[in-house]
């Protein structure tokens, strides 16, 4: 591993065996699976192998939303999935995701069973089989998928690109977190400018627009996430943090973001199989 000022590409690129990233270890340049596990299955026709990443919590908290509407055909099993174990490469998990990314979902209410992938794809498909989150109106149901779609494009800039040089990678690189922080002030711009103008991002209505966003947009401007909030200056988008503190409070936000995880001051469940699991976590950090 090099610093920043003396490094010079190679003829002929190959993988470092450690490159100081807290990933390093799972991290290869092929895919497939590297042991057989046969995945995990419950009592539930939705079977969600995650973890509370952003990307996670999207489809945990649409899950939880559904339930809050009094959908029951949406109770769901939801297993944790452990990337730092490598539980992304197992033979079942590659079974429903060749990417071997979080989540992952299968819905054995189908014949055959339907299997899912990109939290993205599975917003989409929850809503629509579920006919809730997604407005009817031409229009608005228009700006639901744009944003959707919007943030699918968007977030691997803030993910991958600011929050793993601000805050993951081994040292500090001055170019790629300007870099970075540039694009990321300019999407929080570009949210802050459109909430000025709509109570959600598809208007007036709450959807799955809002649910893919706010994981990743919502977390970092109320500093959930890497701890940069004082560093984006992220009170200057006014629209936004109102935005994201008003979903904050949504009770099916809080439970969403609860499972699978690992740890967490107001409760946590790493496996989730009925809302007692939920239930009980948050009596226990009371």
């Amino acid at each position: 591993m090099t610093n920043e000022n003396n490094y010079t590409p190679p003829k002929i690129w190959q993988a470092p065996e450690d490159d100081g990233n807290r990933w390093a270890s799972i991290n290869r340049p092929v895919s497939g699976a590297t042991h057989k596990k046969d995945r995990p299955v419950g009592e539930h026709s939705l079977q969600l192998y995650s973890l509370a990443t952003p990307n996670g919590q999207k489809v945990t908290i649409l899950l939880e939303e559904l339930l809050a509407a009094g959908i029951k055909e949406s109770e769901y099993d939801a297993w944790l999935i452990d990337i730092g174990e490598g539980d992304q490469f197992s033979s079942g998990f590659v079974d429903v995701n060749p990417n071997s990314k979080i989540p992952a979902l299968v819905d054995r209410s189908t014949t055959p069973e339907t299997k899912l992938f990109e939290s993205g794809s599975i917003l989409r498909y929850l809503a629509e089989k579920f006919d809730a989150f997604i407005p009817k109106e031409h229009h608005a149901k228009v700006a639901c998928y744009n944003w959707l779609f919007w943030q699918m494009g968007s977030a691997p800039y803030l993910g991958g690109g600011f929050g793993h040089f601000y805050h993951y990678a081994p040292y500090p690189m001055e170019y790629p977190i300007n870099r970075f922080s540039m694009e990321i002030k300019r999407q929080l711009d570009v949210l802050d400018k459109h909430l000025a103008n709509n109570a959600f991002m598809a208007g007036d209505e709450y959807s799955i627009a809002d649910i893919a966003i706010w994981p990743w947009y919502g977390n970092l401007v109320i500093n959930n996430s890497y701890n940069a909030a004082t560093f984006l200056q992220v009170h200057e988008y006014t629209h936004l943090v109102a935005w994201a503190e008003k979903i904050a409070q949504r009770p099916a936000v809080k439970r969403g973001r609860m499972v699978n995880r690992t740890s967490g001051d107001e409760g946590f469940v790493e496996n989730r199989h009925s809302a007692k699991d939920i239930d009980d976590a948050l009596n226990a950090a009371d």
